[in-house]
């Protein structure tokens, strides 16, 4: 495990998102929410924190103006993407904004480099000084081209990252400031089913390695004189699945996590199916038995379904993990977000 990284974002001091935006005061305020979501078991109007489900696995989430894009993919329908040697796949859907529609951003967290994720127009249009975390795989990618990403971190299964939210929300007490952090841990992600697939997968390299993550919400104490936080008190914790299938990996999450719960997952769903010429019929992501598996494995408070329908590889629709959701008795712990709907939550301990 690698020694902890630190990340200060400051939303007075954003970088612009896109290469053709001189100041990210250019941006709209907000994004357009057409319907708000909050608990299932119902709200007591005090929500500071929110995700906004765009399409695929692109999300916002939002903490008192802190915000983080999840795996930007913003194609259109009848696009295509690329998804390994002579594997592609049509986007069935528009997202709920385009890029440029965008509110100022403060880093992008990226899963993995792969084109459903991370599509050619985010990659010719992105500012190439603006903060992204994801896979060593990624930054390798990123930070090669002929104009590089010049602000990749990267994080290997289980290692983490500190960003910490400058720019005001301090308080003080006993000398000591208590400022809002956001703990940021790799977590494991397998595209490829272990065994002889893999094994190809490795000497192919047909579909790239992937993360999922694991968000914790919180404060932190440092000294006036800026010395390391101590350990976060966390008030909220997210675990974003990524484009993982099911595998015995997954189980050290909540080993490690002990005795504290994960509040919400967004789980990367729909079975994707690929054929390609390298590689025989091969399902890369989580279909709906596997999803359902997942909640009894990871046990969050609420489980928001991401990435089920956008393109024609997703061959696990919806409605089946609606059906299992509900045969299983988790029917009361799942929100079901269309694009551009928001679901609103509370950060504890502020």
């Amino acid at each position: 495990m690698s020694p902890m990284r630190h990340l200060h974002l400051d939303p007075s001091k954003r970088q612009p998102l896109l290469k053709d935006q001189e100041s990210p005061n250019e941006a709209p305020k907000s994004v357009p929410v057409s319907k708000v979501f909050t608990h299932p078991k119902g709200s007591s109007n005090d929500e500071d924190a929110s995700i906004y489900f765009i399409g695929t696995a692109t999300t916002v989430i939002e903490w008192e103006g802190i915000r983080i894009l999840t795996d930007p993919n913003f194609l259109h329908a009848g696009d295509h993407v690329h998804l390994g040697p002579g594997v592609t796949a049509q986007r069935k859907t528009n997202p709920a904004v385009d890029l440029h529609e965008l509110p100022s951003l403060d880093c992008i967290l990226l899963s993995h480099y792969h084109e459903d994720h991370f599509d050619q127009l985010v990659e010719k249009s992105l500012n190439r000084e603006f903060n992204i975390i994801s896979t060593p795989h990624a930054k390798d990618c990123l930070t090669t081209k002929a104009e590089p990403f010049k602000a990749v971190r990267d994080l290997d299964f289980f290692d983490s990252m500190m960003l910490h939210v400058d720019g005001g929300g301090h308080t003080n007490a006993g000398g000591y400031g208590k400022v809002r952090v956001i703990k940021v841990t790799g977590t494991p992600g397998k595209h490829v089913p272990p065994g002889p697939l893999s094994i190809a997968n490795d000497l192919l390299h047909a579909v790239p390695p992937t993360n999922g993550w694991l968000l914790e919400l919180g404060h932190s104490y440092k000294a006036p004189t800026g010395g390391d936080p101590e350990s976060i008190e966390t008030g909220y914790r997210i675990y974003i699945s990524g484009d993982t299938l099911l595998v015995d990996e997954l189980k050290e999450i909540p080993q490690r996590l002990g005795r504290e719960n994960i509040d919400l997952m967004l789980v990367h769903l729909g079975g994707t199916t690929i054929l390609g010429r390298s590689m025989p019929l091969l399902m890369v992501t989580m279909d709906a038995e596997q999803g359902l598996k997942l909640m009894q494995l990871m046990d969050p408070d609420v489980t928001i379904p991401i990435h089920f329908d956008d393109y024609d590889a997703f061959l696990s629709p919806l409605s089946d993990f609606k059906k299992k959701v509900d045969e299983g008795g988790w029917k009361e712990r799942v929100v079901y977000l269309d694009r551009g709907e928001q679901y609103r939550f509370k950060v504890r301990g502020k």
